[in-house]
């Protein structure tokens, strides 16, 4: 028995095979010539999910300030398999890792100067980099306003919700009217926070404590919320200044 080699590489399809698909793209419309359509990257399933919850003015931000990429860096190396302290643990661990714990940050300065901006960045980059990032997000005047007692609402269930969720953005702290109501509100959400660890970024246009040469007029963090949560604040956020002029007077 005399065994033939054939040529390599064979074809996948044979000639006549190749002329009848090429004939039915034909009558179909299509070019079977036509040139192959460029590899284009697969869209992340979690990142457009979170793309929908992020206001429109930040679906394109990313977080370039050195202090929050090393926040986000610091976070994402801290995410844990699904379910690794869970009293399921036959649900198995598969999956993307999840937030579990983690430092936080109080991001201040000027109105306009890209705080809120670096905020939805960080969470942007921590969904992009794979993490299952489960996230809120909430100005603090619209917090106190869903607080408020009204029918069919638990706002003590609302309360614990967000306090409870693995990483939240708290924008815009200090602005508004202070009452003592406001100041526990703010108080019992940043005191879970604080003392599980969870990851909170928190956005306040005033410096956090007045300092010399500053005008007496000018108000700071402490003034709007008192001693009690700036020194919350003090011990579970890392403070990162932002300077320079207001962003959005530079726009074209």
């Amino acid at each position: 028995m005399t065994r033939a080699r054939l040529a390599d590489p064979q074809p996948a399809i044979s000639d006549r095979l190749q002329a009848r698909l090429a004939a039915r793209l034909t009558e179909r419309g299509i070019d079977p010539a036509a040139p192959v359509l460029a590899d284009t990257p697969e869209p992340i399933p979690a990142l457009d999910a979170a793309q929908r919850r992020i206001p429109y003015d930040y679906r394109d931000a990313f977080a370039d300030h050195p202090a929050v990429m090393a926040w986000v860096r610091t976070i994402a190396e801290a995410t844990t398999a699904p379910h690794t302290d869970d009293h399921n643990p036959h649900w198995g661990s598969g999956g993307r890792r999840v937030i579990a714990r983690g430092p936080s940050l109080l991001l201040w300065g000027n109105t306009g100067v890209g705080k809120t901006r670096q905020a939805y960045g960080a969470i942007r980059s921590l969904t992009a980099a794979g993490c299952a990032v489960r996230w809120h997000a909430v100005k603090a005047v619209d917090l106190f306003g869903q607080m408020r007692q009204r029918s069919g609402v638990d706002v003590e269930w609302l309360l614990r919700d967000i306090a409870r969720v693995p990483l939240l953005l708290l924008d815009d702290l200090g602005v508004g009217k202070s009452s003592e109501w406001n100041e526990e509100i703010t108080f019992r959400l940043l005191a879970w926070r604080g003392e599980h660890h969870l990851p909170t970024l928190v956005t306040t246009n005033l410096a956090p404590v007045r300092t010399e040469g500053m005008d007496s007029r000018q108000p700071v963090l402490r003034d709007k919320v008192g001693d009690r949560i700036l020194s919350r604040l003090s011990g579970m956020c890392t403070g990162v200044e932002f300077d320079g002029p207001d962003r959005r007077f530079l726009r074209d």
